[in-house]
């Protein structure tokens, strides 16, 4: 199911990064860029410090990775219908960055 629109989307992310604990975000420290395209798409910025984890819509100056798939791909993902390993092995989703950080998105998302 696609995303109905940007802000759900974004709200989403938002509740699954809150109900993270101190400690499931303390490994992930960093600077994620999502790209989303097609329906629904658009970039957004992670930012997981000390404080918690941040969302907000646009691109950051200097991520650590940066991940770019569709919105309908990312809304699979982040419900656990599309595994991340077979989105990056098949094209669906391309990395650029660390690896390690894209890593840690997926453990975020789950």
């Amino acid at each position: 199911m696609a995303p109905e629109n940007e802000s759900g989307l974004v709200a989403g992310l938002r509740e699954r990064l809150a109900g993270k604990s101190a400690e499931q975000l303390a490994g992930s420290l960093g600077v994620y860029q999502v790209c989303l395209t097609g329906d629904g798409g658009g970039d957004y910025v992670l930012r997981i410090t000390d404080d918690g984890a941040a969302v907000e819509r646009g691109t950051a100056d200097d991520p650590g990775v940066t991940a770019t798939m569709t919105a309908e791909d990312f809304s699979a993902m982040a419900e656990g219908r599309l595994n991340p390993m077979t989105a990056f092995m098949s094209g669906r989703l391309t990395i650029a960055g660390s690896m390690a950080l894209a890593m840690k998105l997926a453990g975020l998302l789950g």
